[in-house]
This record gives structure tokens, sequence and C-alpha cells, in this order.
């Protein structure tokens, strides 16, 4: 195994907890509980940056409404 394919700590962990065969839903019901963990690890970040930033409703309003539109010129 070279050190690209190494498993991740998750994975070893992960490998060690589930050593046993589970249902499809039990399995389904896992996948869908790690996702929305990373999944709001994900939104704490981006609020966090947002806050950084000060941005608000406003300012997603105001980008909604630019146009960024580049014109295209022919070769």
């Amino acid at each position: 195994m070279t050190a690209q394919n190494k498993l991740t700590n998750l994975q070893l962990e992960l490998l060690k907890v589930f050593s046993f065969d589970v249902s499809e839903n039990d399995l389904l019901e896992i996948k869908t509980i790690i996702s929305n963990y990373f999944l709001e690890k994900a939104r704490d970040e981006a609020d966090q940056f947002w806050d950084e930033k000060g941005w608000t409703e406003k300012t997603m309003r105001e980008w909604a409404a630019e146009h960024m539109r580049t014109t295209v010129h022919p070769e």
C-alpha cells in the first residue's frame, strides 16, 4: 500500500466500529447521519466566513442583481 492509498484516521475508525454487516436501511441511515454531520460543519464555516466579511441579506440581494456577463469578442 503506497502512502497515497493510506486510509485516514476516520476510515480506520469506521472499519473498527463497523466490522459487522448492517442492513441496507441501517447503512442508508448511517450515510445520512455522516452526510448531515459534514453538511453542518460546512454550513458553520460558511456562516463564520460570512460574518467575518460583514455580509448581510442586502449583500446577497445586490449580488443577485449584478450583471457580470462579459462581452465575447469573436476572433
